[in-house]
């Protein structure tokens, strides 16, 4: 099973970036679909993108045109570029993973998962 560590968050102000690294090991991520969710205090965790084996991505409609997510298999980590922060992103980032699927929207479709990185966007 594949283990999966994230990185990258931290306290911003709003209008400001990040960029969340989820590195694995134990296996490559090359036949992984792979995605990035969120947990805000109080709220349910939510997709916020995806991406499959062969490249294709999904965002969730709140962060189109200011997140990206992309993934480098020859350093077996997937990457969350975020920019233009508000205050409404605060949540606990996870990364996730699920070997050979296409795009996975779904938190329950994935089996494994890193222990998540906070990010924090002050008004």
């Amino acid at each position: 099973q594949v283990q999966l560590v994230e990185s990258g968050g931290g306290l911003v102000q709003t209008g400001g970036s990040l960029r969340l690294s989820c590195a694995a090991s134990g296996q490559t991520l090359r036949a992984y679909a792979m995605g990035w969710f969120r947990q805000a205090v109080g709220k349910e965790r939510e997709i916020v993108a995806a991406i499959s084996w062969s490249s294709a991505t999904y965002l969730v409609d709140s962060v189109k045109g200011r997140f990206a997510i992309s993934r480098d298999n020859a350093k077996n980590t997937v990457y969350l570029q975020m920019n233009s922060l508000k205050p409404e992103d605060t949540a606990v980032y996870y990364c996730a993973a699920q070997f050979g699927l296409g795009l996975v929207l779904t938190a329950t479709h994935y089996s494994s998962w890193g222990q998540g990185t906070q990010v924090t966007v002050s008004s």
